[in-house]
């Protein structure tokens, strides 16, 4: 396009206002990999991909090599420059806020919810899930190919994560709640909704592990993960379903689970990629101990949940600003988390339970031979 030979700098929101504030173009790693990919073991862009760029673009006679237009990665600890005198007119029109404050490297939300919930660590991961879900998993090794389902980003230390984002998840499952509000309101009862969530909940523990051959889609949009570009919200079962409140309870938490878990049956069946421990955090997980156990039983592996996972990007980025200042020499950001922000944190930790990892597959294997039914009401002339 006409433009591109007047690019003078690309990059993130974060790391727009970063250099607004300091005049550093830089960018934390984890951030840089959703801008470039990644050569973990530099903690750098890939110079061979970077190569690759710049003679495929060097037939256009730019003025500008790719590095020269890209922020400089970081990882996590580094310096990143300071806030300037006009850096800090930029927060305080009234000059009492005063330059010179240390800045550590600008991330995202991936990175920033990593460090919230002290998932930086190797082998281990976290799944946010609420009305959009996907699970970030530190990995030992890069994957043996690339996987459009997979999106390939990084700690803010520089180790690489794969990430299964899903699209849809809570939205349906909101909606049902919904009518079941709607229908004790019309029998004339006062409804408290945190009350009618816990219940409906806890209901589905109830239910069989299989769901009981019930089925249901949460797709409000597209999903790329199982290759739908519209969605729509669908339940079925067979006329021998067993059709309770419990399974169907069962069914509408297991579904919010079913896209992202197609994602982590690439990287744990394809890749072997191993999980020691997961945190889950969102919407999903307020209802003590049913997400959380529902997830465990899906990825097969310990899930835990902190008091304080609900605090999100904004105290992860406070976290990596405090590991800048206040590490000691040669001490990782894993070890700063374990031993000065999380030793003493308030969490719970559920391990799968056989007959839930059983019935979570057996409800996998209905998902995926009913995709067709989903396709189905996709091209159907009704919508």
């Amino acid at each position: 396009e006409e433009h591109v030979k007047d690019i003078d700098y690309i990059t993130t929101l974060e790391a727009y206002v970063h250099w607004k504030l300091t005049g550093k173009r830089v960018l934390g790693i984890g951030d840089a990999a959703g801008m470039f990919p990644i050569d973990t073991t530099k903690a750098d862009y890939n110079q061979e991909m970077v190569d690759k760029f710049d003679e495929l673009v060097a037939p256009y006679g730019f003025s500008w090599k790719l590095r020269d237009i890209m922020p400089k990665a970081l990882v996590a600890g580094e310096d990143a420059g300071v806030l300037t005198e006009e850096g800090a007119k930029l927060l305080d029109v009234t000059g009492k806020l005063k330059a010179g404050i240390p800045m550590c490297p600008p991330e995202g939300d991936a990175g920033t919810g990593m460090v919230a919930t002290n998932s930086v660590a190797v082998r281990t991961g976290n799944v946010s899930a609420g009305t959009s879900v996907f699970a970030m998993i530190v990995l030992e090794k890069e994957l043996s190919r690339p996987y459009k389902e997979i999106d390939m980003v990084t700690t803010p230390s520089g180790h690489l994560v794969a990430m299964a984002h899903s699209n849809n998840c809570t939205s349906d499952l909101n909606a049902w709640v919904n009518i079941f509000k709607e229908f004790a309101e019309a029998m004339g009862m006062e409804v408290d909704m945190n009350k009618l969530f816990e219940t409906l909940y806890n209901k589905a523990l109830e239910g069989d592990p299989d769901c009981g051959g019930l089925l249901s889609y949460c797709y409000f949009s597209g999903e790329h993960m199982t290759g739908f570009e519209e969605g729509r919200p669908l339940f079925v079962r067979s006329p021998e379903s067993k059709f309770n409140l419990a399974n169907f309870m069962r069914t509408n938490l297991y579904t919010c689970l079913g896209a992202m878990r197609v994602g982590l049956n690439l990287l744990f069946e394809k890749e072997n990629v191993k999980v020691d421990r997961l945190l889950g955090h969102g919407g999903l997980f307020k209802t003590k101990g049913v997400g959380q156990q529902i997830l465990a039983d899906a990825v097969n592996a310990p899930v835990s949940v902190m008091a304080t996972a609900g605090e999100g990007g904004a105290w992860g980025i406070a976290l990596l600003a405090s590991y800048l200042v206040n590490k000691e020499e040669g001490e990782t950001l894993e070890s700063f988390l374990d031993n000065k922000v999380f030793a003493d944190q308030e969490s719970s930790t559920l391990d799968p339970k056989p007959e839930g990892v059983a019935g979570f597959n057996a409800f996998m294997d209905s998902y995926m031979k009913g995709l067709s039914i989903e396709r189905a009401a996709v091209e159907s002339e009704i919508w």
